[in-house]
């Protein structure tokens, strides 16, 4: 292999700061051990086989999601119908990777896969990082993100209905780890218009359904940025004819 082909090869490998994604993940583990805990617990409490609970955090690996699988899956409802139910509920999960294109890995199988792990969690994590780091740190960060999320529905299973006699509300741990995330979040980006966005988005969106609130606020959140997009891309160019 010639020098200019050693020196293509290096520029294209990627470089991945395992030790660095292990030490970023931590504090998603912290919330995430509680959670996939609770999930295994539920799911022991709801009759799911053990193998299927592992499976849903391998394959699944979405903890709304999967919280929201286990009724469905108890009652035996047809897989459509639940398909359709996950299917709305990580429909935000489309825009996600939209901010962190330029930072996915160039390999089609960790592109794929980081695309695929890419939940709340991960997606506020990242973009809180500099983007100069990013790249180097998506992969490490998604893989680790989701062991730590395994590993916790499997103790879960292991613990089985116990804890679920002796705490109760086991499931509203993820929904203290998404707000925790996304304080953090915005203290690192200290921007208003999401949260004011989404707020109004949710206002609204109960004025007409109870059954699909979360689509219907996505869907009404996407008109808000698209039209605020606009507003600042046009005010943008009449500032430049002016001048």
């Amino acid at each position: 292999m010639t020098t200019q082909s050693k020196s293509l090869h290096q520029q294209h490998r990627a470089h991945y700061n395992w030790a660095e994604g292990f030490k970023k993940s931590l504090p998603v583990a912290m919330g995430y051990l509680p959670a996939g805990i609770a999930f295994g617990v539920l799911a022991q409490v709801a009759g799911i086989p053990i193998w299927a609970t592992i499976m849903l955090s391998v394959v699944l690996y979405a903890g709304a999601a999967q919280y929201a699988c286990l009724p469905m899956l108890s009652a035996g409802l047809p897989i459509g119908n639940m398909a359709t139910n996950i299917a709305a509920i990580n429909l935000r999960h489309v825009f996600y990777g939209m901010p962190l294109l330029h930072s996915l890995p160039q390999n089609k199988i960790a592109k794929t896969y980081c695309l695929f792990a890419l939940t709340d969690e991960t997606f506020s994590m990242m973009t809180s990082l500099p983007q100069e780091s990013r790249r180097s740190l998506i992969l490490p960060i998604s893989l680790f993100n989701q062991g730590w999320w395994v590993l916790a529905s499997a103790i879960g299973v292991m613990i089985g209905s116990t804890l679920s006699d002796m705490v109760p509300h086991l499931d509203f741990a993820l929904v203290c780890l998404f707000a925790i995330l996304a304080y953090e979040q915005f203290q690192s980006i200290k921007r208003y218009f999401p949260i004011g966005i989404a707020i109004v988005a949710l206002l609204i969106a109960s004025l007409f359904t109870s059954n699909w609130l979360l689509l219907v606020a996505i869907f009404i959140c996407m008109l808000m940025i698209l039209a605020r997009g606009f507003w600042v891309q046009r005010g943008t160019k009449g500032d430049a004819h002016e001048q």
